[in-house]
């Protein structure tokens, strides 16, 4: 029910988010927000940010990390994408370039500057 008043109640500063969830839970948003202003929103080009792949590995390997998973209480294909970003972000800080790049966002693989095989036997022959 609106504020009899017609304004809206002033939103309490929370000091975490159990605490705010808890106020909500509890509490009707109408009393805190003019929905009545609201506007409908569109994002048109959101694009997922993961990509589905296979990976293929040793068995005890996939038990090991299904292990540790369970001790850390979160599904072992989130715990493997902490480890690798953990191990990409290293190994990028170690390169020559001395760029090192965030778990948030990795480099993409044409901007590393890597040659192939065919490149590095041509460059060999001429020389």
């Amino acid at each position: 029910m609106p504020n009899p008043k017609g304004s809206p109640k002033t939103i309490p500063r929370f000091q975490s988010e159990a605490a705010e969830r808890r106020f909500w839970e509890t509490h009707d948003s109408t009393e805190y927000v003019d929905w009545s202003k609201a506007r409908r929103v569109t994002f048109p080009n959101l694009k997922p940010s993961t990509e589905t792949i296979s990976l293929r590995l040793p068995a005890p390997l996939l038990s090991d990390l299904k292990a540790l998973a369970n001790r850390q209480d979160v599904p072992y294909q989130s715990l493997l994408k902490v480890f690798l970003a953990d191990r990409v972000s290293a190994e990028w800080q170690t390169t020559s370039t001395g760029r090192a790049l965030s778990n948030k966002r990795l480099q993409p693989t044409k901007a590393r500057g890597r040659t192939g095989k065919k490149r590095a036997t041509r460059t060999r022959l001429r020389g």
